[in-house]
Order: C-alpha cells, then sequence, then structure tokens
C-alpha cells in the first residue's frame, strides 16, 4: 500500500509517519515547501491554491488528510483544498480517504469547527470511498492553552469545562488500524483515557511545573460555555487511549520544577 499523509509535519503528521514506517507502509508527505527524508518521499502540495495536490495523489492507494489551518485561511484551506483533495483522489483513482476531525465538531459552536465539520460533509459526499476519525484534543493543544492564559499572571478559565486528551502517538496508530480494515463509510470517535475539569488539568499542570500561578475563574457565556461544561468536546466511544495527562506532563516537564 503506497500512502499519501497531508500536513505530515504537525503534531498529528510526525507520529503518524513514524507509525507508517515502523508499519512498513510506502508514505509519500505533502508539505507547501520541499524537504529531505530518506525513509518518505517529500513533495509539494498546497491545499489554499491546490497547486501540486493532483500531482502528489498520484500513485497512491490510500489519503490520510491530516492538514488543517486554524489559525489562517480556514476555509480555503480545510474547506476548499479538502473538495481540490477529494477531486484528485478520485480522478487517480485512489481507494480509501482517510480525514481527521475533531470531536464536538457538530456540538460545539467554534467557527474553526464549522469548517472542520463542513469538509467532513465534502469527504462524504465525494467518490472516493472514505473514513472520518474524530479523535479528542492532545494534551499538546491543553498545554499552550494554559500557557496563553496564564501570561498575564493568574491562570485564566472556566473551571468546569471538559476535555479528554488523546495522545497523538495513539492516534496515529488508530489511523494505521483504520487503513488496514478499509473505508468506514461514516464517522469514528476516539478519545483519551480521562475526563478532566479545567480545574483539574490546571492543578497538575502547576503542580508540574512547580508554578504558584492561581486559577482565576472565568465562566465562558452562551452556548460555547454551556456545551464545553456540559461535555460537547467528550466521546464515550470504544476503544480508547491509554495515555494520560500526567504522563503528558511528566514527558514535558520532568518533575523538574520549572517556572
Amino acid at each position: 500500500m503506497k500512502v499519501l499523509v497531508t500536513g505530515a509535519g504537525g503534531h498529528l503528521g510526525r507520529p503518524t509517519l513514524a507509525r507508517l514506517r515502523e508499519d512498513e507502509v510506502d508514505v509519500r508527505a505533502t508539505g507547501r515547501r520541499a524537504r529531505q527524508d530518506s525513509d518518505v518521499e517529500w513533495v509539494v502540495a498546497d491545499l489554499a491554491t491546490g497547486d501540486g495536490v493532483a500531482e502528489a495523489v498520484v500513485g497512491v492507494d490510500a489519503v490520510l488528510h491530516l492538514a488543517s489551518s486554524p489559525r489562517s485561511r480556514t476555509h480555503q484551506v480545510d474547506v476548499l483544498g479538502t473538495r481540490r483533495l477529494v477531486v484528485a483522489a478520485a480522478a487517480a483513482g485512489v481507494q480509501h480517504l482517510v480525514y481527521v476531525s475533531i470531536v464536538g465538531v457538530d456540538r460545539v459552536p467554534i467557527p474553526y469547527y464549522r469548517h472542520k465539520l463542513a469538509a467532513e460533509q465534502v469527504v462524504a459526499a465525494g467518490p472516493v470511498p472514505w473514513s472520518v476519525l474524530r479523535a479528542t484534543q492532545f494534551p499538546q493543544f491543553l498545554d499552550d492553552l494554559l500557557a496563553s492564559s496564564s501570561r498575564l499572571g493568574p491562570v485564566i478559565g472556566d473551571r468546569a469545562v471538559l476535555a479528554q486528551p488523546v495522545d497523538p502517538g495513539e492516534v496515529a496508530a488508530r489511523l494505521a488500524a483504520r487503513l488496514v480494515a478499509g473505508p468506514l463509510g461514516g464517522i469514528e470517535e476516539y478519545g483519551g483515557p480521562q475526563v478532566l475539569r479545567f480545574d483539574e488539568a490546571v492543578r497538575a499542570w502547576r503542580e508540574a511545573r512547580g508554578s504558584r500561578r492561581p486559577l482565576l475563574p472565568v465562566r465562558i457565556p452562551g452556548r460555547l460555555g454551556r456545551e464545553l461544561r456540559a461535555g460537547g468536546l467528550l466521546t464515550d466511544a470504544l476503544p480508547r487511549g491509554v495515555r494520560t495527562w500526567a504522563d503528558h506532563l511528566a514527558d514535558t516537564y520532568g518533575g523538574t520544577g520549572r517556572k
């Protein structure tokens, strides 16, 4: 099997490439700039413009579509770019397209999530046999969120928001299994092993960093806050990952007491 991986340089792309290499899968990876890698064939493709997309899918059996742009050009990359990829994959005779999405895109009213949901619909409506894997949030995202929310001193956030961090390496393993299983023609969800309240996550994060920053609770208003507190980002789907938030903190900070 030859597999094309879009977004191969991201938080999920890197462990996905590593997992596919372990499984001795023939891999082609896309990026917007040329790269050199003795183990992976890198090609230049830009989903926002379509440059290189048709060429990238030639000769591949399956596509793992991980690429996303949450901060800029989201509609161009996530929705229109996904449509370009589906059209090109169909023309090239690709037999399976796996799209990676996020648990809660159909419930939580975040603009980025609306684009992800629209991209899911593009994949489902297209002619290429497909699967969608919705994953819960990565611990790196939660870590970055806590760092950014504490720039002014205290950690600011809604103490009752619920999250279910899942390790990217475990999502990568799930993607590899989905390739072997073949097209689902539907949506699969995959989450981490534990549900955390925001204040619980903050407490463990502070301890791992040796920080004394207090939590300044700020309640998120409206429907967004209600969905986040009610578990809009959670899934009860099985199987689940096994690596915990504590595992991520131990790997990242190692009990060194960093501030």
